[in-house]
């Protein structure tokens, strides 16, 4: 049987497995009656990205909805790029709001700065940009721009767990930068996420999403509790935090391995549409484009190399389909290919997907 190079894998070892037998035999498994683990990732994961203050939930898209849910945005618009996984955009309507789709940049795949502020209206409450694959969106200049129009930053970094901006992580600028823990990503987990929070309002902030994250539920006194305000069943679980710990101490190591990864593509591969290299970015996908997208994904598939879609534009699914100007989202979203980037590639997998990519780019 041939090997498959997989396009996601997670990089893990005998810890994970140890701390997840001492979770089992705890026989306390959810966060509220558990051994710590939720707590201690919240405090490691803040700590590490340098935000004020951090808050786990059981996955990205909770993240983005209960992020969304610190700003009334009911009737208002939301700008974000349409190249995401679609909930960036359902966050925005779980909250109420308009989602105000913006083109890319074409070098980055990221919300286009010199595009956001001819869409700014007297509506616009939030800009939500996308670090998409994990390479930082220009936030200089999206925090001028949040200023000038009195509008919320706040971030969708789900790709960029350990993402850099200069000496400060990504998850260290925004209102509220939202995170991503499944098994795919560079932080890997069963399932889970984290707000992580800035500025003044943070400690306040926690608070709130401390209650929506579970069910309203607040001034809990053993088994008495109240409920304030509409929540969710959105916590972390105990398995997936003592994964997200272990996965915390190596994520800078396992990140440039992914580096040096997407050194060798961009020196290797002979696209000239392909991701570009830089130091601040986690690599989370690499991505190129293709003509004949089918068939090159069919040839790759067939020797063994498994290739992926990220993403198809949220503008042309149904639901979203209405009148928009995007013609770099539009022109991306038709060639746009994921070839496989992770710490478990080893040289030979990395010289195969590189001469296969050039061969069949062709």
């Amino acid at each position: 049987m041939k090997k498959t190079i997989k396009l996601f894998d997670p990089f893990i070892g005998n810890e994970e497995e140890e701390t997840l037998n001492q979770t089992l035999k705890s026989h306390f498994w959810a966060h509220g009656s558990g051994i710590g683990k939720v707590s201690e990732f919240e405090s490691k994961f803040n700590k590490y990205i340098g935000s004020d203050e951090c808050i786990a939930v059981s996955n990205g898209t909770a993240a983005l909805h209960l992020a969304l849910s610190l700003i009334d945005i009911r009737g208002k618009e939301v700008i974000l790029p349409s190249m995401s996984f679609v909930s960036t955009a359902h966050s925005v309507l779980y909250n109420g709001g308009v989602p105000v789709f913006v083109d890319i940049h074409p070098d980055t795949l990221c919300l286009d700065y010199n595009k956001i502020e001819r869409s700014i209206t007297k509506k616009t409450k939030v800009i939500l940009p996308v670090h998409f694959a994990g390479m930082p969106s220009n936030l200089k200049k999206i925090t001028e721009i949040c200023k000038k129009y009195n509008v919320t930053l706040i971030e969708d970094a789900a790709h960029a767990t350990g993402a850099t901006l200069g000496k400060k992580r990504i998850g260290s600028h925004g209102t509220a930068v939202c995170f991503s823990f499944h098994p795919v990503k560079n932080l890997a987990m069963p399932t889970g996420g984290v707000v992580t929070l800035n500025g003044p309002n943070s400690k306040k902030f926690k608070n709130i999403l401390n209650s929506r994250r579970w069910c309203g539920i607040t001034d809990r006194k053993g088994p008495k509790y109240n409920v304030k305000d509409l929540g969710w069943n959105y916590y972390m679980n105990e398995f997936s935090a003592a994964i997200g710990v272990v996965q915390l101490k190596k994520i800078d190591a396992m990140n440039n391995t992914r580096k040096k990864i997407a050194k060798r593509y961009v020196n290797e591969i002979k696209l000239e549409e392909k991701m570009k290299f830089s130091k601040d970015c986690a690599y989370h996908i690499y991505w190129i484009l293709v003509d004949s997208r089918e068939r090159f994904m069919r040839n790759m598939s067939d020797i063994g190399i498994e290739t992926g879609i990220h993403y198809n534009p949220i503008h042309q699914m149904q639901m979203y389909r209405g009148k928009h100007d995007l013609p770099i989202t539009e022109k991306v979203g038709k060639s746009i290919v994921s070839i496989p980037i992770h710490p478990n590639l080893s040289d030979a997998d990395i010289d195969k997907i590189v001469t296969s990519v050039n061969k069949f780019s062709r």
